[in-house]
Order: structure tokens, then C-alpha cells, then sequence
């Protein structure tokens, strides 16, 4: 099979379009068409099929394109063993949570921009346990995902799960309330997130330890609004300590279990030797 056209298969998984994989490969929409139905001939086996005004990989396209992933790496990694000049090139796509687009990825796509030119990072901002969905289906690359020490997330055998940062969380009071312990809240409505299920689960363990069972009222995804809601009385939360809160609002330090949040970069084991994405993750874990 030429690694050519198996390149083109295998972006054209990644884009979903003859035309965006003519543009990343510097070719026409024509070159890649006839090049995708040269492979299938190679094959023997069918690789696109019509999807409206569109064409999507057949079972055995996507089949090939995940074989491609390790082909196309383990041919970029002996090139790259010969000429150690050789720059890293493609798209990445990235699905993460916003803090760690905000605090890891964004200042690595700074960087990446003078180090590697030709690698572009389009981002998609989800919920750890989206972007691990979308990370098995090979719809994203690397997906950038939590967890808490008292709710630790499960990890999949192809999973390769990068450590990158922690960060202290506490409970989220009216100022005035700033003194109480945790056993003084077990009669508040408590505020969880609504696109997650890790702070609910490290709450429910920390108010078990408290000897309560929290009263879960309202899911929200937005820190603002969790911020407005504390402020307005209408219930207690999980937050981050050391983010600037909303005035108001105070997050009460917990000790004896203290809370903190565990940020990942995760790729699917055998895709992090294609060098753009090598390139992003290790940026993203040497900081």
C-alpha cells in the first residue's frame, strides 16, 4: 500500500473532507479522491460510502485508517531516525476541559506556533468523561481530562494517561458563613456539576466522612454561576481555591481529607509516536 494514500485515508478520518484534506496536504480535492480509490483497489475492499452530499469511511475504511495511525507513525519515526531535522507537521485535534485549555494548552499552542509552524491544534471544549468518548472513537487525538483524589477516574487498557497538574478545591460559602466546618453544612442544598460526575462523587465522600449525606439540588457547568448561586443563598459547593471568586463568595479550606483536582493529557496507546501529536503532549507535560 502507498503510505501516501494511506495518509490521505487516514486525515480524511480525522477532517471528514476531500477538500480540508487537500488543504493540510497540499494537494487537490481530485488528488485525493483518486487516491483514496486507488487504496481501495489495493485493498480490495470498499473505503468510502455516500453520507448525503458527503462520502464517511465504510467499516473497513475506518478499520484501515486505525491501521494506518501505526503504520504512517512507525514510517515518520524511522524517517525521523534519519534526518533528526525533520519537522513535525498536521493537524491535532484536542477535546479538554476549559481550565486546562486555559492554564496547559492555549500557552503550548503559543509555543508550538515558533517551535513547530506547521502543526495546527484545533481545540473542542467537553467534559472529561465527552472527551473520553470522543477520544475511543478517534474523533480527537488527546483529550485533556480531571479527576479528584477522593473520586480517581478508570482508566481504559489503551489508555497512555500523562500527569500535568493538581489543584487545591475547598467548599464554596457566603462570606459570612466562611467560619463553619464541613459537618455544619449538611443541611445546605449543594451545588454539583452538570456535565461530570467526579465532584459529586468526591462530595458524597467527603460528607460521608462528615456523617451526612449531602442534598444535591442544582447541577451547573459554569463556575460563574455556581459563584452567583452561593452568593444568592441558594446553595454550597465544590471550587477551586486560589481562583478569583466572585465577591461574596469565600472557598473554606478542607483538611482531613483536603480535596484536589488531578489534570491529565490521555492518547490512545500506539497513536502518540505520530510526531505532531508527540510534539503537543510533550509541551503540554514538561509545562
Amino acid at each position: 500500500m502507498d503510505v501516501r494514500r494511506l495518509r490521505m485515508l487516514l486525515e480524511l478520518s480525522r477532517l471528514g473532507s476531500m477538500h480540508e484534506v487537500a488543504g493540510a496536504l497540499g494537494t487537490t480535492t481530485s488528488s485525493v479522491s483518486q487516491g483514496i480509490a486507488s487504496l481501495a483497489r489495493e485493498v480490495g475492499s470498499p473505503l468510502l460510502e455516500p453520507d448525503g452530499r458527503r462520502v464517511r469511511l465504510t467499516p473497513a475504511g475506518r478499520r484501515l485508517a486505525d491501521h494506518a495511525v501505526t503504520i504512517l507513525a512507525a514510517v515518520e519515526a524511522a524517517r525521523l531516525d534519519l534526518d533528526p531535522t525533520a519537522e513535525p507537521a498536521g493537524v491535532v485535534r484536542v477535546a479538554g476541559f476549559a481550565s486546562a485549555i486555559r492554564r496547559s494548552l492555549l500557552p503550548a499552542i503559543d509555543d508550538l506556533r515558533s517551535t513547530h509552524p506547521r502543526i495546527e491544534v484545533r481545540i473542542h471544549e467537553y467534559e472529561p468523561l465527552e472527551s473520553l468518548d470522543l477520544l475511543a472513537r478517534d474523533d480527537v487525538d488527546l483529550a485533556l481530562v480531571y479527576d479528584y483524589d477522593l473520586a480517581p477516574a478508570e482508566w481504559r487498557d489503551d489508555h497512555v494517561v500523562s500527569p500535568l497538574w493538581d489543584l487545591e478545591w475547598g467548599i464554596g460559602v457566603p462570606t459570612h458563613d466562611r467560619h463553619l466546618a464541613l459537618a455544619d453544612l449538611a443541611d445546605r442544598d449543594w451545588i454539583v456539576n452538570s456535565r461530570h460526575t467526579a465532584d459529586e462523587d468526591a462530595l458524597r465522600t467527603l460528607a460521608s466522612r462528615a456523617g451526612f449525606v449531602p442534598h444535591v439540588v442544582h447541577r451547573i457547568d459554569s463556575l460563574e454561576l455556581v459563584d452567583d448561586l452561593v452568593v444568592a443563598g441558594r446553595g454550597v459547593a465544590l471550587l477551586p481555591r486560589g481562583r478569583a471568586s466572585r465577591r461574596g463568595v469565600s472557598v473554606v479550606r478542607l483538611r482531613d481529607p483536603e480535596v484536589r483536582l488531578r489534570a491529565y493529557a490521555v492518547t490512545r496507546r500506539g497513536r502518540g509516536g505520530w510526531p505532531p501529536l508527540r510534539a503537543v503532549t510533550e509541551r503540554l507535560v514538561t509545562g
